[in-house]
């Protein structure tokens, strides 16, 4: 089966969360968090879960496993603490949660930012994996960095990503 037929059978409706990751930012001024979710929303998928979060690795562990256990998100979407700082936590957090990790997003996502933002994208450490059936990606927090990630990569291949996830 190629990859039209796989999306075709892929499902529409799509449970995702957001979690922003920042020790600055409150939900009402989660800008790139909330771009997500109407852009979600516009898409047709079923936004279950936003919150924003302090980018600690304790926090960031247990949101995720309480996201997936307590909303039966399908899909996180993770904006922020992906950078090199020593306050960037979200990687180290995430990372050993994985079951499998989506390779291709970094690299995919560092060619795009290139053509953006130069060498500046050298920066980003964007990743993605599985964690217990659902699809996870952590993006940098910036509102151009969210968008160019989910216009280009995510929200194209939700649904197939989902109906990988979860078969067999």
């Amino acid at each position: 089966m190629g990859t039209k037929e796989h999306k075709k059978s892929a499902p529409k409706k799509v449970k995702v969360g957001i979690i922003s990751v920042s020790t600055t930012r409150a939900l009402k001024d989660d800008k790139s968090g909330h771009w997500i979710s109407k852009r979600a929303k516009k898409k047709g998928y079923a936004v279950v879960l936003h919150r924003v979060i302090p980018d600690k690795t304790e926090t960031i562990t247990q949101t995720i496993y309480d996201s997936i256990e307590q909303h039966d998100v399908q899909v996180l979407l993770l904006t922020g603490g992906t950078g090199i700082s020593g306050k960037d936590v979200t990687i180290e957090a995430v990372r050993p949660l994985f079951d499998k990790e989506l390779t291709a997003f970094g690299p995919l996502f560092y060619h795009l930012s290139l053509q953006e933002i130069d060498s500046a994208a050298l920066l980003s450490r964007a990743t993605a994996g599985v964690v217990k059936k659902t699809i996870l990606f952590c993006m940098p927090g910036s509102l151009k960095a969210c968008k160019l990630a989910c216009k280009a990569l995510i929200f194209p291949e939700l649904g197939h990503l989902v109906k990988h996830a979860h078969e067999g």
